[in-house]
């Protein structure tokens, strides 16, 4: 079936969000769109960014402008990457590596989840030069080095461990549906999707989604859903400073920590030598009173100054967001929930047009701002 005429109509990220609502049993989009608890926190991802203007500056020629990007010694077409979402696959069979494509397309990073349904050296092979890979330690230590050495070995530049899951969030629409370990839909959920047999076509041809990074590990011939169970029993597990340290001394290549939210800890993480540090609360899948990473960012800027790079996700829903993030310090920006309704609404076209709605929506923005270089967006852009 062809998807890119629908996709064409999409004008917002809102639209894909409709679009995947529609293509998706209610247990796959609730993961998806959810957040812990009641929500707040996720409610607050979005609102804050529309707590923050942006000061327009007319006569000026932007007849040129460009978006282009420096991260960590790298160029990169757009201020903002495909961050980790993991069990892509069940919004779309092959998921990781379409995002994978999209990414390379724009020439902007992807990371493929640690929780993710394709493999490092299947991602890497995919996009040699813009894969990352996001790392969850395991209860077991060799697992983890074992991780490590992989992403290595495949040729993985930049590594991002995540660091705020030591305990699931209380994910309330995933309970209620049955869609936590280990799953069991309810009945209700299970008549859902019953009623989206388009999606449920895609899921007999393929399979229930594999975490197939941690295939090794799990026993030779282990199912989906022993591995699903391996998975679980490793994942999450509670880590410490040294688990840093250690991880620092492992990995020879980019060292980024994911889901800082408190100005002491990006101190003590720049201390154990990381290249970068992305202000998150996981958008607001973990702790729903955790501030958003917007509001909590300029005093980790003004704790750090320019001495790491700084990055920050969550609530990014149009590209004027990405542009007041730059505008409050942010070296780039991370979008997740945006790609995979587009990865979900349409396959590759859909994760195509997600970026491309960011990156059009951005350089209008720029075109209002008078601003015809990223690097020139600063503080003087906000009101």
């Amino acid at each position: 079936m062809n998807t890119a005429p629908a996709m064409d109509k999409a004008i917002n990220i809102a639209d894909l969000r409709r679009l995947a609502k529609r293509r998706l049993p209610r247990l796959v989009f609730d993961y998806i769109d959810g957040g812990a608890e009641d929500e707040t926190g996720l409610a607050r991802n979005t609102g804050a960014f529309q707590d923050h203007q942006l000061l327009p500056r007319y006569l000026v020629d932007v007849s040129q402008r460009d978006q282009t990007t420096t991260l960590l010694g790298r160029s990169y077409g757009a201020p903002f990457g495909v961050g980790p979402t993991g069990l892509a696959a069940f919004a779309r069979p092959g998921a990781d590596l379409m995002l994978a494509d999209a990414a390379v397309a724009a020439n902007i990073p992807f990371v493929l989840s640690g929780a993710g349904t394709a493999s490092i050296e299947a991602a890497v092979q995919r996009a040699p030069e813009h894969t990352w890979y996001q790392l969850y330690v395991s209860r077991d230590a060799q697992i983890t080095a074992d991780l490590v050495r992989r992403g290595r070995d495949a040729g993985v530049q930049t590594l991002m461990l995540t660091v705020d899951v030591p305990v699931h969030g209380k994910r309330e629409r995933d309970i209620r549906n049955g869609f936590v370990p280990p799953v069991k839909p309810t009945p209700s959920a299970l008549l859902n999707m019953l009623g989206h047999p388009r999606w449920l076509l895609d899921m007999l041809r393929q399979g229930l989604p594999r975490f197939e990074n941690w295939a090794p590990y799990a026993g030779e011939g282990a199912s989906a859903k022993e591995l699903g169970a391996f998975f679980a029993s490793q994942i999450p597990f509670t880590q410490t400073w040294r688990d840093l340290d250690t991880l620092r001394q492992l990995w020879p290549g980019k060292l980024v920590i994911k889901g800082i939210l408190h100005p002491a800890d990006a101190q003590r993480a720049l201390d154990a030598g990381v290249d970068g540090i992305i202000v998150s609360n996981h958008g607001g899948r973990q702790l729903d009173s955790a501030p958003t990473a917007l509001d909590v960012f300029p005093a980790i800027r003004a704790k750090l100054g320019q001495r790491v790079a700084l990055m920050l996700d969550g609530g990014v829903r149009r590209g004027a967001d990405i542009v007041k993030a730059r505008a409050l310090g942010a070296d780039f920006v991370w979008v997740g929930r945006a790609t995979l309704y587009g990865v979900a609404a349409g396959g590759l076209p859909g994760a195509q047009r997600a970026i491309a709605i960011l990156r059009d929506e951005i350089d209008m923005t720029m075109a209002q701002m008078g601003i015809t270089r990223m690097a020139d967006v600063n503080a003087d852009c906000l009101r």
